[in-house]
């Protein structure tokens, strides 16, 4: 558009130049030198690299500028002028225009050319001025958009975080809506109305587990007892002695799956964290393994402690001591089943103002998908074909320790090792 608007206007230009020395030629009678003279003067708008050719009604050049440009022009040029009055066009770097002039007297033709320089520096000058206000705007644009787009998406990303991080252990996790009434509050509202049906269902799924377990213990208690005591008794035949004695030791095995349900439940329900004193871990450690040889004579449990600066300190864990002996309990139990020589080291140290026990036994590993669901419940490996259990031991651990805000891993320092470490914060 512009350019065009420049084009017009040199025609312009040009056509008032051409005109100009024509009238001066119809003013002054003779062609001569002054005639010349004037004509270069009363060029009051100079153009750049000006050309300027002027005939008679014959075709016969009558003048021309004084200056070193030349017009490439035709006497079909001219014939065309007296046809069309007017015309523009461009020759090379040169605009052209040429003009038919009729008086009473003398028909005269104009050729008048001339580069606009001015003209095209401004229209290079808008070209470049119109690139980098795009380039500008544009990013300004992005910028902008970005920044309005991430904060519109914010609560959407806020959302996103907190639905990644919601588990069984915090299903009272819920998302706040503002009042514009937007579709993220709409999803919020709608996620957390969901929220609270899943939390009910799951209170009452965890209420009937410890209802149930805990009603079942009882009358697994008084089989036990009549087991034991039929077994016990002279008149009771050898082979129903072997008989009852097979039966009792299926009944305590379905005991402990009953009795680590009841925990989790109580673990679930925080029933046991009422107790929130400082414990020395060393100790719970001593009564965990004095607890387990009672159950299982036959284990081997080596202890080792790393000395260092702030060992007392560490020790000290703030917690329930029932559960964190029976986290022990487990963990030293499940290394010394699993192992080929049934016997678990244990290591005591620090690591980062942390506490860190470790139990490390020999025998067969974990693949990399029995991690993955190592501490899920009902868990259980490649290596615990003909060991009798349940899959809950380690769930149990990492219950309790999370709920002292500490956490177990599993690793494998070497061929045949198995270690696991328990970080107490």
């Amino acid at each position: 558009m512009y350019s065009n608007f420049r084009k017009e206007e040199f025609r312009e230009r040009l056509e008032i130049k051409a005109l100009s020395n024509i009238k001066l030629l119809v003013n002054v009678k003779e062609v001569d030198d002054q005639l010349l003279k004037m004509i270069d003067q009363n060029s009051i708008n100079k153009l750049y690299d000006e050309k300027t050719l002027v005939f008679d009604s014959h075709f016969k050049l009558i003048y021309s500028s004084i200056d070193d440009a030349k017009i490439n022009w035709s006497v079909e040029d001219l014939k065309y002028l007296k046809k069309h009055k007017t015309f523009f066009k461009q020759q090379g770097d040169y605009e052209v225009y040429g003009v038919f002039y009729d008086t009473n007297e003398k028909d005269f033709y104009a050729l008048i050319s001339a580069t606009d320089d001015y003209g095209k520096r401004k229209l290079l000058f808008l070209r470049y001025t119109l690139v980098v206000s795009y380039i500008f705007f544009t990013c300004i644009c992005w910028v902008l958009t970005s920044f309005m787009v991430r904060k519109a998406m914010n609560p959407l990303g806020l959302f996103h975080q907190k639905i990644k991080n919601i588990n069984e252990n915090n299903l009272d996790t819920r998302i706040e809506s503002k009042s514009n009434k937007d579709e993220i509050d709409l999803i919020a509202n709608e996620f957390n109305f969901m929220m609270d049906r899943i939390e009910v269902s799951y209170q009452r799924q965890k209420e009937f587990t410890a209802h149930a377990s805990h009603e079942l213990r009882t009358p697994l208690s008084r089989i036990t007892s009549q087991i034991e005591n039929t077994i016990t008794d002279p008149s009771t035949s050898i082979k129903g002695k072997n008989f009852l004695t097979t039966i009792l030791s299926d009944v305590n095995h379905l005991t402990q799956l009953i009795s680590s349900l009841l925990i989790l439940s109580k673990i679930d329900n925080n029933k046991e964290n009422e107790d929130n004193e400082i414990h020395r871990m060393d100790e719970i450690l001593f009564s965990a393994i004095e607890n387990l040889k009672k159950s299982f004579p036959e284990f081997i449990i080596l202890f080792e402690i790393e000395e260092s600066e702030n060992l007392d300190t560490a020790l000290e864990i703030k917690g329930n001591k029932n559960l964190l002996e029976i986290a022990l309990i487990n963990v030293l139990k499940n290394a010394c089943i699993y192992s080929d020589n049934n016997q678990a080291l244990v290591t005591i140290s620090t690591q980062e103002e942390q506490l860190v026990i470790s139990v490390l036994n020999t025998g067969k590993t974990l693949s990399e998908n029995e991690q993955k669901n190592l501490f899920e419940p009902f868990m259980r490996g490649q290596n615990s074909k003909g060991t009798l259990g349940f899959g809950l031991g380690l769930r149990i651990v990492n219950r309790i320790l999370k709920l002292h805000k500490s956490h177990i891993t599993y690793s494998i320092p070497d061929d045949n090792i198995n270690l696991f470490q328990l970080f107490f914060h």
